[in-house]
C-alpha cells in the first residue's frame, strides 16, 4: 500500500507567511473573456500580494479595471509528496503612490528582461491554503 498524504487545511496567517517565504507563483486573470495565467515573482505586504508588470500588459489593462484575480503559490516535493500550496483571490490594481512605488520597485526585482515598470496589488480578500503531509501510521492489527 502507497504511503498516503492527508491534505490539512492552513490558517490565513499560516497561509500568508508560506505565500511570503517564496518569490514565485501565478496570476489567473481573464483576458478577452478567456482565463489567462501568467508566471510572475512576488512579495507579500501585510494583506497584499505585490507584483510588477510592463505598459501594455493584459494583466494592467485588467487592473486597471479594478478585477477580481487569484494568486497561486506551492511548494510540493514530488518525491516525497508532501508540501503546501495557497491560493489569494482578491481585486487587483495599480499602485499609484509614488512612495510605494519606488518601495516596491526596490524590493521586487524582475526575473525577465524588459522594463517592468508598474505595479499592481492584489488584496488578499479570499485565502485558502492547504498542506499536504503524510498521514498517520494506520494501527497495525494484533
Amino acid at each position: 500500500m502507497p504511503d498516503l498524504r492527508e491534505m490539512r487545511e492552513l490558517s490565513r496567517e499560516e497561509s500568508l507567511r508560506l505565500l511570503g517565504s517564496v518569490a514565485f507563483g501565478r496570476v489567473v486573470f481573464t483576458d478577452r473573456a478567456l482565463p489567462a495565467i501568467r508566471p510572475v515573482n512576488h512579495l507579500v505586504d501585510g494583506d497584499r500580494v505585490i507584483i510588477r508588470s510592463h505598459t501594455g500588459a493584459a494583466l494592467l489593462a485588467a487592473a486597471e479595471r479594478g478585477v477580481v484575480v487569484a494568486y497561486e503559490a506551492d511548494m510540493i516535493d514530488p518525491e516525497q509528496r508532501v508540501g503546501w500550496t495557497v491560493v489569494v483571490t482578491g481585486v487587483a490594481r495599480p499602485v499609484r503612490d509614488p512612495a510605494r512605488i519606488a518601495d516596491y520597485q526596490h524590493r521586487l526585482q524582475p526575473w525577465v528582461d524588459r522594463p517592468m515598470d508598474q505595479v499592481i496589488a492584489i488584496s488578499a480578500d479570499l485565502v485558502t491554503g492547504f498542506a499536504l503531509e503524510p498521514a498517520p501510521a494506520a494501527p497495525q492489527p494484533s
